[in-house]
């Protein structure tokens, strides 16, 4: 189900192919349609080439490189996962939304599944953005918070509030005058 979201997000970005949306090659998003959503392999199929998944940004290595080393069993699933959860955690809107998620809870079921070791170090459930984000600047020893803990700090709701909205494919069939 949730490669199957993925993917359909991924489909109908007007700017950007699959590959390019999701970081992936052509060849190992024709793998994870075949195994976990069939009904995109004539979309991956279509594909160029020599289609490219583009320039990383200038963390996305690094945020793939954390979410691989805490995957659950080092499948391949994760392995894509990483890729994708690097390239959408640069999206504007909630990582729920900008991985075509129905809700935040979909996308902590992913977490459990694949990344149980960041779920028991995201215990206050911080937004997954900001969380991946803390994590990597703590890594380099980088002081991102302008306070020393999340309990003295006024930007708890920032970062531990509701993420509440419609999901993109929602938003998107609305757009479209669905």
């Amino acid at each position: 189900m949730i490669f199957g979201r993925i993917l359909a997000l991924a489909a109908t970005d007007p700017v950007r192919t699959m590959v390019q949306a999701l970081a992936l090659a052509r060849t190992d998003l024709a793998e994870l349609a075949a195994r976990h959503a069939p009904h995109f392999t004539n979309a991956v199929a279509a594909l160029p080439d020599d289609d490219e998944a583009g320039e990383d940004a200038i963390e996305e290595a690094d945020l793939r490189a954390f979410l691989v080393e805490h995957g659950a069993k080092g499948a391949d699933e994760e392995r894509w996962l990483a890729a994708i959860l690097a390239r959408r955690s640069l999206e504007p809107n909630h990582l729920w939304q900008d991985m075509g998620f129905h809700d935040r809870g979909e996308l902590n079921t992913m977490f459990r599944r694949h990344f149980p070791t960041l779920v028991a170090m995201n215990s206050g459930d911080m937004k997954w953005k900001k969380f991946f984000y803390r994590q990597l600047c703590e890594r380099e020893g980088l002081m991102l918070c302008k306070s020393p803990n999340c309990e003295v700090c006024d930007d708890v709701e920032v970062c531990f509030g509701e993420e509440a909205g419609d999901p993109l494919s929602t938003l998107s069939r609305l757009a479209r005058g669905g």
